[in-house]
């Protein structure tokens, strides 16, 4: 019968599997303590975690699961990393510090459910992360909106221009300001002291007879 701390660690690592995003296998053989030790810190800051298991615990761990093909990899000195959502970081970092030491060796993972080889874990390196990958959708998007507030702008300053200039043509073509009423009696003033002179000429255009005939009214006299 296993004994309960066996039957304990088998629970977690399937419980691992089963709620993590994925996982990426590796053979640290060779590997020495303090290397190790620096490779969990730089994968719990990209949010992964590290867990050395015997083969057999996880072995029992993924039996009967839709997953169970992984055990291939258990082969040799396996340490499991668990990845959340993005396994991107998590391959990238890995690759990497392979790179730096040789005695760490990718040997395959689970990724959506589906079991990959050594060469597909290595090659999820090369792909961008969530996070760039939104950031640039994020853009695209963005742009759209970005020309639409443009033309937008620029239509509104340009009905502001034709609209000044449309205000100040009106402005040369208004008339000039009508002469004020109070200035129409000053004619009809000089027109009435004109007319006097005119009837005054006319009354005196008959002393004339009158003055020849006095001088017939002499002549008889005499």
């Amino acid at each position: 019968m296993p004994r309960p701390e066996k039957v304990a660690v088998v629970e977690e690592i399937k419980a691992r599997f089963e709620n993590s995003g994925g996982v990426i296998l590796t053979e640290y053989r060779g590997l020495r303590v303090g290397e190790m030790q620096r490779l969990r810190r730089e994968l719990r800051d990209k949010g992964a975690e590290l867990k050395i298991v015997k083969n057999t615990l996880a072995r029992l761990a993924v039996e009967g699961s839709n997953y169970s093909d992984i055990v291939e990899f258990f082969e040799g000195p396996v340490a499991i990393a668990f990845y959340e959502d993005d396994p991107v970081p998590t391959a990238k970092l890995l690759r990497g510090f392979a790179t730096e030491n040789p005695d760490l060796v990718i040997k395959g993972g689970l990724l959506s459910g589906e079991v990959i080889d050594a060469e597909a874990a290595r090659k999820l390196a090369d792909l961008e992360s969530r996070e760039v990958l939104l950031a640039k959708m994020a853009g695209a998007m963005q742009a759209p909106l970005t020309k639409l507030a443009g033309a937008t702008s620029a239509l509104i300053r340009n009905f502001g221009y034709a609209l000044g200039g449309y205000l100040s043509a009106r402005e040369d073509e208004e008339p000039p300001p009508a002469e004020p009423p109070g200035e129409e009696p000053e004619v009809e003033d000089q027109a009435g002291a004109e007319a006097p002179e005119a009837e005054a000429q006319e009354v005196e255009a008959p002393e004339e007879p009158a003055s020849e005939d006095s001088s017939e009214s002499d002549g008889e006299t005499e």
